[in-house]
């Protein structure tokens, strides 16, 4: 079985011929893609004065923190617990029509929800070329449940930006 693996968070691959991740090592480099997603909400986070935009974001950097904790459990106890038939939800794509901009002191809710779409897309797009590097291999569930876990909370996302921001009018 040939399973081609990424060098680093920018997705770069490498072919490494038979070699991926062992689970440890799977769970250690998803583990840094949720730190990073948790860091970029804080920075913005930092940056939002008004209350609404903070509460978006401040919602989305928990999801992060829950996400790498059930991770850093799955270290201890040696597997991820749930469904591993799990599949990816599908989602509207509005990250191809909401600009990606970085946020200031006065961003809005609007922007902060846009903001956090973009995230959870790069982190899908992640977990996609992770799962499909090491299909076949026992890490490729892995990465499938981790990129059905973050297309539903990139669903949650839109479905709040299409409640609040998308009007039929």
């Amino acid at each position: 079985m040939k399973c081609k693996f990424f060098n680093g968070m920018g997705g770069g691959m490498s072919d490494q011929g038979n070699v991926c991740y062992t689970f440890e090592g799977a769970v250690e480099l998803a583990i840094s893609m949720e730190e990073e997603g948790f860091r970029s909400y804080l920075d913005a986070l930092r940056k939002v004065t008004m209350k609404g935009a903070k509460e978006i974001l401040k919602e989305a950097a928990l999801d992060e923190l829950n996400h790498k904790h059930q991770l850093e459990k799955a270290l201890i106890d040696g597997y991820i617990a749930g469904d591993a038939f799990q599949q990816p939800v599908p989602t509207m794509n509005l990250d191809y029509v909401l600009a990606k901009k970085e946020l200031n002191a006065n961003s809005t809710p609007q922007e902060a929800l846009a903001f956090s779409i973009h995230l959870e897309k790069g982190a899908i797009d992640f977990y996609r070329r992770m799962s499909q590097g090491c299909a076949g291999a026992p890490m490729g569930d892995l990465f499938t449940r981790l990129l059905a876990d973050e297309s539903r909370h990139l669903q949650s996302l839109e479905d709040l930006y299409e409640e609040h921001f998308l009007t039929e009018n």
